[in-house]
């Protein structure tokens, strides 16, 4: 057993460095620009660290487990953890954060208080993953609102202090619920209040509480993984949010949906998954075809982007309700895959913005021309967007499919229905990609402007790009990567959820 906590460095290093900022002396942004990347990079090195040599692969159990006595008068403790579904998305956080912080070089206006708030959410977005307890859970959600709020209402754009309201209000009102949800589960049953994820996994209720508890929860990650049709403040908050903050909202903020949706509503409420799970099967693939015929009538462009996500949250939502190995197993890769490809377009999206100051899609084209490298970049991250074979996106698809294909639980002609239904989706996803870039990229309008002169990509966007590629290609060609983390955990799960 290691004794040394180090998940608690990892979850309160970066907030602890980033309150450092503020005694940083004031010469101009660079310091404190390079401070911030530094301290990301230290703590992705860490969190490498630690995956690498402390954590077993092949064990289904919690593992780095750490449990200080937090609040005695009602037994409320820091316990923090780690297993097969939780190190994946941890990883992810540390990429794109650290990528994110490198992405935001234009951003000057009051520059410490926007690299502290990217510390702190880095703080918000690796607590939910590792906690394991369920308050520590819910104080860990709610950490991620207030920088993502601030974030958006001061370096938002035209629109910004509406959708910045529309974000807290949806959040917070679905929190709400949470917390009904967390408060309701610790103290049924017992004298003592019980939060431990633990002990709760093996706590029974009846079919009526735990059906309420179910959907209680199931509305906050409605709201946070936007299933329709709680999905409306997306588009809103991704067409008005600085880019470097839109690459931590489509990539680790949709995913701590998903993720609460296997760690707390499948785990700890079995039995009224069974009942949910054919319904939130329908509304993944109504989220599917919904979103993709959405998307094209974008004329924002990042909110095109947006929709596009939104349609691909639908594949987690399915292969969640799969309750089979293959399709959890998807799930997760796709919540990885998704997290890389989503945070890649809207970084290309603001950086092109950033270049032609232009936002609607009706005013674009023939940016191709003065601009080869941004397009190169766009139009694959769109090939991965669009499952192309040998990109993450399709394997992670695949394997959804085959997870409902093969569920036991479902008649044969539903499957066959839903799995017709989800083709058609994927149908629907080159279509509105293709004509995005299309739309951006080819045709004269912009190529013919008077002294217009658009410098392409420099390197820091390039090595951005690079650096989110390469795990794209790489899961692509070789998915064991995320699958070997998460494949013993999901069996665990599955075969705790069928024998309860």
């Amino acid at each position: 057993m290691n004794f040394f906590p180090w998940l608690t460095i990892i979850v309160v290093f970066p907030i602890f460095a980033g309150f450092s900022i503020l005694f940083l002396p004031h010469r101009g942004n660079k310091v404190i620009r390079w401070y911030t990347i530094s301290i990301c990079l230290v703590e992705l090195l860490i969190t490498t660290y630690v995956f690498c040599y402390h954590f077993q692969l092949d064990d289904p159990l919690i593992q780095l487990e750490q449990d200080f006595k937090w609040i005695n008068f009602f037994d409320f403790h820091w316990r923090l953890g780690l297993d097969g579904i939780s190190i994946g998305p941890i990883l992810l956080t540390g990429f794109i954060t650290t990528l994110a912080t490198l992405a935001a070089r234009p951003v000057t206006r009051d520059s410490r208080l926007f690299h502290f708030l990217m510390l702190a959410m880095y703080s918000g977005q690796i607590g939910p993953f590792s906690s394991r307890d369920l308050l520590l859970f819910f104080i860990m959600w709610e950490l991620e609102l207030i920088p993502v709020y601030l974030l958006l209402s001061m370096w938002g754009g035209k629109k910004r202090l509406y959708s910045a309201t529309k974000f807290i209000l949806y959040t917070a009102g679905g929190s709400i619920f949470l917390l009904m949800g967390v408060l309701g589960m610790g103290l049924y049953g017992s004298n003592e209040p019980t939060l431990n994820f633990e002990t709760l996994a093996n706590q029974s209720y009846p079919v009526a509480l735990e059906i309420i508890f179910y959907f209680g929860f199931l509305i906050a990650y409605a709201v946070k993984s936007p299933i329709i049709p709680l999905h409306t403040w997306l588009p809103d908050t991704h067409g008005e949010a600085h880019y470097s903050t839109c690459m931590l909202l489509a990539g680790i903020l949709l995913k701590m949906g998903a993720y609460g949706l296997v760690r707390i509503n499948m785990e700890l409420l079995p039995h009224a998954h069974s009942i949910f799970s054919p319904w939130l099967i329908i509304v993944g693939t109504v989220q599917i075809i919904y979103a993709a015929l959405t998307s094209p009538g974008q004329r924002n462009l990042k909110k095109r982007i947006a929709y596009s996500s939104v349609s691909h949250m639908g594949f987690t939502i399915i292969g969640i309700a799969s309750t089979t190995d293959m399709g959890l197993n998807g799930a997760i890769l796709q919540i990885i895959s998704h997290g890389f490809i989503g945070a890649a377009l809207f970084f290309l999206a603001g950086t092109s913005y950033d270049r032609i100051r232009l936002v609607y899609l009706d005013e674009m084209g023939g940016i191709a021309i003065p601009m080869p490298k941004i397009f190169t970049m766009f139009s694959s991250f769109s090939m991965a967007s669009l499952a192309l074979p040998g990109m993450s996106g399709f394997v992670a698809e695949l394997v959804v499919f085959f997870g409902i294909i093969t569920s036991p639980k479902y008649l044969l002609m539903p499957k066959i229905l839903i799995t017709f239904v989800m083709a058609i989706g994927m149908i629907l996803t080159p279509i509105y990609s293709l004509s995005m870039s299309r739309q951006m990229f080819y045709g004269y309008k912009q190529f013919n402007v008077q002294n217009s002169y658009f410098f392409d990509s420099g390197p820091r966007e390039l090595f951005v790009s690079i650096c989110i590629f390469l795990p794209v290609i790489g899961i692509g060609f070789y998915p064991d990567f995320v699958l070997s983390l998460s494949v013993d955990k999901v069996e665990a799960i599955l075969s705790n959820y069928f024998s309860r």
